[in-house]
C-alpha cells in the first residue's frame, strides 16, 4: 500500500465529540482515489461507481497527522478496484479501510469507456526521452 497523501487535522474537521468527521475523511479517500484512478486511467472523467463497507476502526483527534492509502485492485474493462487504509502517521493506527472502490472512466457523453489497461503504470514510465 502506497500512502500518497497527508493531511493535518484541523478545528473546522471535526466533529461535536472534537474527533475527525467522517464525511470530511471520507471527502478526502474520495478525491484521493479520483486522482489516482486519473492518472492510472488517463481519463480525467473518471467517477466513483462504487465504495464498499466503510470500516471506522479508530479516530482522530485535532493536530493528528493521517495518510491515506491506495493500492489497485483489478483492472476492469472501464474501471479500476483499489483497496484503501487511512492511518495515524505517528502511530500508524488504522484510522478507517475500505476493501474495495470502484472508479469508471466515462466518455463525454457520460458512458463507461474502455480503457485498456491490465496493470499498474507510473507516469515516468509513459515519458519517452527525445
Amino acid at each position: 500500500m502506497n500512502f500518497h497523501t497527508r493531511k493535518w487535522i484541523k478545528p473546522e474537521d471535526l466533529n461535536p465529540n472534537a474527533t475527525l468527521f467522517g464525511g470530511r475523511l471520507l471527502e478526502w479517500i474520495d478525491e484521493e482515489a479520483a486522482l489516482y484512478a486519473i492518472i492510472q486511467l488517463e481519463n480525467p472523467r473518471t467517477v466513483t461507481k462504487y465504495m464498499s463497507e466503510i470500516d471506522f476502526r479508530a479516530s482522530a483527534k485535532k493536530g493528528d497527522i493521517i495518510e491515506i492509502g491506495l493500492e489497485p485492485v483489478t483492472f476492469g474493462t472501464a474501471s479500476l478496484t483499489l483497496r484503501c487504509e487511512v492511518r495515524n502517521k505517528m502511530t500508524r493506527e488504522t484510522i478507517v479501510s475500505i476493501e474495495r472502490i470502484v472508479m469508471v472512466g466515462l466518455d463525454a457523453k457520460g458512458k463507461a469507456l474502455a480503457h485498456g489497461k491490465t496493470k499498474l503504470e507510473y507516469v515516468k514510465d509513459r515519458l519517452t526521452d527525445d
